[in-house]
């Protein structure tokens, strides 16, 4: 690792972290096996870390009609659209554990098309990109494909999120040259 980053990853090092924040890494360390090398950067400010996990686990693991793995599959379309290396490396091992397949997880990590996906969550990505790429032309018509579909509006209100969410964190970590843990590229293979 380059010493930049080695700065940007290292900063709770550096940083006097809170006995919560301590708590909450030891956490991500029992459940995940690791800390997240997002958490260890946001840890400069731990304001800031708690807006940003508080946001996370809210979309990511709240109540919602998605599944977890189809709000995976959200933020690794849009993370490939995007090409944060962060994210694909972190979500593709998530998609991978969560359905126990890792075909789909590199499918979706190179072209969300390409997954054998069922038409409601298919049309669900399509939604993502056209969020991701060109929001200003989202209209009626695209709430309604989801709807016809299946999905309900609070349902869209959570993909539209979850989607916006990973396309603010996509340029964070593309802005900053963020990496992966490195015990995300063997998972669940």
């Amino acid at each position: 690792m380059q010493e930049k980053e080695a700065i940007a990853l290292n900063i709770s090092q550096e940083t006097e972290i809170s006995d919560e924040t301590r708590a909450y890494f030891a956490l991500c360390e029992e459940k995940l096996g690791l800390v997240p090398n997002v958490l260890k950067a946001y840890a400069f400010n731990e304001e800031k870390l708690r807006t940003f996990t508080n946001m996370y686990n809210d979309l990511m693991l709240g109540e919602s009609g998605l599944s977890k793995l189809q709000r995976e599959m959200i933020a690794v379309a849009v993370s490939s659209i995007n090409k944060c290396f962060y994210c694909l490396t972190a979500h593709g091992a998530a998609v991978r554990g969560l359905s126990s397949d890792p075909g789909l997880g590199e499918k979706l990590v190179m072209n969300f098309r390409a997954a054998d996906l069922d038409a409601k969550e298919h049309q669900m990505l399509i939604f993502c990109e056209k969020l991701t790429e060109d929001p200003q032309r989202i209209e009626e018509a695209d709430r309604q494909s989801l709807r016809d579909m299946g999905w309900n509006d609070r349902e869209i209100w959570d993909i539209a999120n979850i989607a916006a969410f990973f396309n603010m964190t996509n340029r964070v970590a593309s802005a900053v040259d963020m990496r992966p843990n490195e015990e995300y590229h063997p998972q669940h293979r």
